[in-house]
């Protein structure tokens, strides 16, 4: 009598690297914005939009959110997480890509974030979700579509109806722009990862074990509160600058 297949055990236990990966992601994102802060106050003059190293830069650190972003969607697969815990998860981002959008609309006016970062995962959470099935399919399909949202660009998808699939001719006017493609490729080829990795059980090298100790722990901690740290790093910056430039007189008001 044959012997009823097994099914795989779930991932019960959060992973450290994964928190650790996007501590380091969520530290590299507030310098990024620090310096953008000290541009939007006139104290620095940079390019940050055009200058390849910043944009590169910035791309690297989107990378890095995305990727770890479709690893967590795999493991969330793996450990089967029920189905009220991503639709709670989903509306907070949800919520707070609108709350992005009013307050940059108050800031930055005409060039307000439409479709920024969290617009795209929210979308992204919806499109990936039942991906995980596909396992390490999903590397080579987020390998293509990571290919044609570099490779394809059409100015019919310039308009503000079309841009935010991606394959635009030029970046509309706004202060964050993270368009469908090429990025839900990045979240893919996440998905993929975790599947691979699944498949030793998200066994470890020994070097990455020891991740207890700090400043490990410092950054496991900010990769635990991803969209807490996005929505409040910013006011506190800004805030704190406008007390330095307050308080410094006219020194610092050059913007």
């Amino acid at each position: 009598m044959p012997a009823t297949p097994t099914k795989p055990e779930p991932c019960s236990t959060r992973l450290a690297v994964v928190d650790l990966a996007r501590g380091l992601a969520i530290v590299q994102m507030v310098i990024y914005h620090f310096i953008y802060d000290l541009n939007y106050f006139g104290w620095v003059r940079l390019q940050l939009t055009v200058q390849p190293g910043f944009v590169a830069w910035r791309s690297a650190i989107v990378s890095q959110f995305l990727l770890v972003a479709g690893i967590g969607i795999g493991l969330g697969a793996a450990s089967r997480r029920p189905a009220d815990r991503f639709w709670r998860r989903w509306a907070q981002i949800a919520g707070a890509a609108a709350l992005v959008s009013a307050a940059s609309a108050f800031l930055f006016g005409p060039r307000l974030i439409w479709f920024g970062i969290l617009h795209f995962v929210a979308l992204a959470l919806l499109f990936t979700r039942p991906l995980p099935r596909l396992g390490p399919a999903n590397l080579a399909i987020g390998a293509l579509a990571v290919t044609l949202g570099v490779a394809v660009h059409d100015a019919r998808f310039d308009g503000p109806t079309l841009s935010w699939i991606g394959f635009v001719a030029h970046k509309p006017a706004t202060e964050d722009y993270v368009p469908v493609l090429p990025w839900v490729g990045v979240v893919m080829i996440g998905i993929g990862l975790a599947a691979v990795w699944q498949r030793s059980h998200f066994s470890l090298p020994a070097v990455l074990r020891d991740l207890q100790q700090a400043p490990w722990r410092i950054l496991r901690w900010l990769g635990r509160w991803p969209l807490t740290v996005y929505l409040v790093h910013q006011p506190l910056l800004m805030g704190a600058l406008e007390l330095v430039r307050i308080a410094g007189g006219p020194v610092f008001r050059t913007g």
